[in-house]
């Protein structure tokens, strides 16, 4: 449990003008519903100050100028959401760190390289060659193959497979159940069947990069698969071989990136996207959820549908469908009129012989 702090050295950590008693103790963090007597929570939207007369919160981190109804102490920062964030840092940072040591059921290779406080769980595996940088944590069961590379500060939960030859950088988060460096789905197809091609590179992890349970990351056919610095993958996302997803860029959950396709940086992609393969998306585009991508996009483009679409073509598209039904009925209403004019002209037609 993380040791009382002051509201001072908050505000000082925070950078943020205090409202209140310096050497008040906060002892933990908690969200407006949740906290109680001695917490510390955030106000980071006007549209929530509805629960500030139930907060039991001791303080709270809020925008500059506020002046809501909360009665307790204030800490005033410019952005109180990310402020917060360093709030839980602060209380919980260290939650899901062990301590230095190797269990002993893990079986480290001599040949492997690993730098200070290692910290090996039960039935960890690092095989020959691998190099792990300091203050590595590996979870229960964690497999880090041969001449395989872990950067320093880096965190890696249960169940986690860092495969022969790949690398990660610094301050890595990969969480369980992540495969990094599975073979890519690649086959010479003919009269005899389906014949494997031969995978034989690697991928590269970039440094403050967090991967989601399950994410699949398949190595390059020849070459790497490449993930930029600060990139964070959601749950359940694939990355095909040969891909390069450019820095910072966002990958929401079931996204799935086919072959040779590469994303520039700062790019985001919504839940269950899909990509086609050899595609160009430049840096700062959005692909929204479900969009199925078949075609390059610029930078700074937003695509949304399947086909995906500009996205604003995609909105009148949508509207037009919801239309669909009244259309028809029109349309039906109509032809209806068209045939009776039509009988009633035959009508007229004969009566004049």
């Amino acid at each position: 449990m993380a040791k009382p702090k002051t509201l001072g050295y908050l505000a000082e950590r925070l950078r943020a003008t205090l409202d209140g008693d310096p050497d008040y103790q906060i002892t933990g963090v908690a969200g407006l519903e949740e906290a109680r007597p001695g917490d510390v929570s955030f106000l980071a939207s006007p549209k929530y100050e509805f629960l500030i007369d139930s907060c039991e919160a001791s303080a709270l981190v809020v925008p500059k100028g506020y002046s809501g109804s909360f009665t307790g102490a204030k800490l005033h920062v410019d952005d109180p959401y990310t402020a917060f964030c360093h709030v839980i840092v602060e209380f919980r940072g260290e939650a899901n760190r062990r301590s230095p040591g190797r269990h002993p059921t893990s079986v480290i290779d001599p040949d492997a390289q690993v730098g200070e406080n290692l910290s090996a769980g039960p039935y960890v595996v690092v095989e020959a060659g691998a190099v792990l940088g300091d203050d590595v944590v590996l979870w229960p069961g964690v497999f880090v193959g041969r001449r395989a590379k872990v950067g320093s500060g880096s965190l890696l939960y249960p169940g986690v497979q860092i495969l022969n030859d790949c690398e990660i950088g610094d301050r890595n988060i990969v969480h369980g159940g992540a495969v990094i460096g599975s073979d890519g789905f690649g086959y010479v197809s003919s009269a005899e069947g389906h014949e494997k091609i031969p995978h034989v590179g690697n991928v590269t992890i970039g440094d403050d990069v967090e991967i989601g349970a399950n994410v699949t990351i398949d190595r390059g056919t020849l070459g790497s698969t490449r993930i930029g610095n600060g990139v964070k993958i959601d749950n359940l996302v694939h990355v095909a071989h040969n891909v390069v997803v450019g820095d910072h860029s966002l990958l929401v959950a079931q996204v799935g990136i086919s072959g040779s396709s590469t994303l520039g940086d700062w790019v985001t992609v919504g839940g269950q996207a899909g990509m086609a393969g050899h595609l160009q998306v430049g840096n700062h585009s959005r692909i929204a959820a479900r969009a199925g991508l078949t075609k390059s996009i610029p930078a700074d483009t937003t695509v949304s549908g399947f086909p995906a679409i500009p996205h604003e073509e995609s909105k009148r598209v949508m509207a037009s469908w919801r239309r669909l039904p009244d259309l028809l009925t029109k349309i039906r209403d109509l032809e209806k009129r068209l045939r009776d004019l039509e009988h009633d002209l035959e009508d007229a037609k004969v009566g004049k012989k």
